[in-house]
C-alpha cells in the first residue's frame, strides 16, 4: 500500500457479485474507478460466500475489498459508486436479490455518519466475514472501527463463524 497523499482520503470499498462473471465485473469496476482519478492501492483476493438468506438457491457471492485514495468527499464517492454499479448493469430490486455488482463504502477516513444515503462506517460491516476477512488483506496498519474502536483482528475474532 502506498503512502497517502495529503489531498486524498483513505476509503475501503467492498465489492460483491453473484451473477455473470464476478472476476470480470470486479476488473471493470476497478477500471471505472481509475478513470475517475481514484487511486486503488490495495485489492484483496476474491472470497466466496453463500448467498443470503440461506437456502435461497441463489449462486454464491464473490467478495473483495479495495483500499483506495480519493479526493472526493464521502457523499461524492458514494454517488460515484452507485453510478458505477448502474453503468455495469446493476438493477436494484428486492433486498438480498442476486446482483451483477454491489459496491459498498465500508469506511471513509474514519468518519462517522448517520446519513441514510451514506452511513459510515457501513452499519453491518462488523457482522460480515465476507467484508472483514478480505479487508484484513488490504487495511492500513493501526486501523480501528470508527465507532467501536476495535481492531480488525478483534472484529474478526468476534464473528460467529
Amino acid at each position: 500500500m502506498t503512502e497517502i497523499n495529503k489531498n486524498m482520503s483513505r476509503a475501503y470499498i467492498a465489492f460483491g457479485a453473484n451473477l455473470s462473471n464476478p472476476r470480470e465485473t470486479l476488473m471493470r469496476a476497478i477500471m471505472a474507478m481509475g478513470e475517475t482519478g481514484i487511486i486503488i492501492d490495495g485489492v484483496s483476493n476474491l472470497w466466496r460466500s453463500p448467498a443470503w438468506p440461506p437456502g435461497s438457491g441463489a449462486p454464491d457471492y464473490y467478495n473483495a475489498v479495495l483500499s483506495v485514495q480519493t479526493g472526493l468527499g464521502a457523499m461524492a464517492l458514494m454517488d460515484l459508486l452507485l453510478r458505477i454499479e448502474t453503468g455495469l448493469g446493476r438493477v436494484r430490486s428486492v433486498r438480498n436479490a442476486p446482483r451483477l455488482i454491489d459496491l459498498d463504502l465500508i469506511d471513509y477516513a474514519g468518519q462517522v455518519s448517520t446519513d441514510p444515503h451514506c452511513t459510515l462506517p457501513h452499519p453491518r460491516m462488523a457482522e460480515r466475514a465476507f467484508v472483514l476477512k478480505p479487508m484484513d488483506e488490504v487495511v492500513c496498519p493501526g486501523w480501528r472501527h470508527p465507532v467501536s474502536g476495535q481492531t480488525l483482528s478483534a472484529l474478526i475474532a468476534a464473528l460467529a463463524i
